[in-house]
């Protein structure tokens, strides 16, 4: 049966990646399905990853790739996973190719969700040509770098004080803008001055800066406030229409939930990554997801009782 899999993984990040890589070993037959659009396209250098700290994720992706290569069990593909449905004991996967790729439609005993999200920047003008330069998302990959430098963080969420206090690690220099619109209660307000952090409340009219140095967030009346750098809290979307078949539980964020070695609602459905409660992680924490949730799959296709 040349069209079915032992697993079928959409995805191909850090946390699909090292998930094939591991189920290979196993000796699984293993199908990776991935549309070629990485989240952190933008992002020229990665950190935290150990023994490859300050490599492009880029890099990152092609070492992993190749190596995956050398194991005749796995097979990649580049293709956009457009639905999953059940199908007898297993799942039927129908996946569209992309840059020259055919189309696929094949049958797997099991799918692991690696797929990333879907990310909106606050509508800024300018704000996208800072991004990965001048104005990071991942506060834990990028904060070192900014130690001590008068910071701004933009946002339109409900979680900008918690991520507030985060970057207050690196830097009590920090502004917190909401572009009138997200939302830091007066108490949270009062926790962040307690650490030197400050609320601007008011609309942002675009950021400042030159060859992706951010230098200042400029308000709608006329204000200019420096700054030397800093983070955006996107607003991220699982994008996981592909699988509405399946009826998975998710969170109030729209994230996949999973046990702790990546199980999902669903039987013989698993996931690990950006698209899992609470969300993006650092690369080595997905990639360390997808190898966790590999052992889960390896053991259930086994018929191994759970512990």
């Amino acid at each position: 049966m040349p069209d079915h899999y032992d697993v079928v993984i959409a995805g191909a990040g850090p946390a699909g990646l090292s998930a094939a890589l591991n189920l290979a070993r196993a000796r699984r037959r293993v199908l990776v399905l991935d549309a070629n659009r990485p989240r952190n396209a933008a992002t020229l250098i990665s950190h935290g990853f150990i023994t490859r700290d300050g490599v492009a994720p880029h890099e990152l992706r092609r070492l992993a790739r190749e190596e995956l290569t050398q194991y005749p069990e796995a097979e990649l593909q580049l293709a956009t996973v457009r639905a999953v449905a059940p199908a007898g004991d297993g799942f039927a996967i129908e996946a569209r190719g992309v840059n020259g790729s055919p189309s696929r439609a094949v049958t797997a005993a099991s799918v692991l969700v690696a797929t990333g999200l879907k990310e909106t920047l606050p509508a800024l003008p300018s704000i996208r040509a800072f991004y990965g330069l001048g104005l990071f998302s991942c506060v834990q990959c990028d904060g070192y770098e900014h130690s001590d430098k008068p910071l701004a963080l933009i946002g339109e969420t409900s979680d900008l004080a918690a991520r507030a206090l985060l970057i207050a690690q690196w830097s009590h220099n920090l502004t917190v803008f909401t572009n009138g619109i997200g939302r830091v209660t007066d108490a949270q307000e009062s926790v962040l001055a307690e650490r030197g952090v400050r609320v601007e409340r008011r609309a942002i009219e675009d950021v400042a800066g030159e060859r992706g140095v951010v230098s200042a967030v400029q308000l709608t009346d006329g204000t200019s406030i420096p700054v030397e750098g800093g983070f955006v809290r996107p607003r991220w979307d699982a994008a996981l229409e592909y699988l509405a078949d399946l009826d998975l539980a998710t969170d109030g964020w729209g994230l996949l939930l999973t046990d702790a070695d990546g199980r999902t609602s669903a039987v013989g459905v698993y996931a690990a990554g950006d698209s899992t409660a609470p969300g993006p992680q650092q690369l080595i924490v997905a990639a360390g997801a997808g190898a966790r949730a590999a052992a889960a799959v390896n053991r259930d296709l086994i018929g191994i009782p759970r512990a």
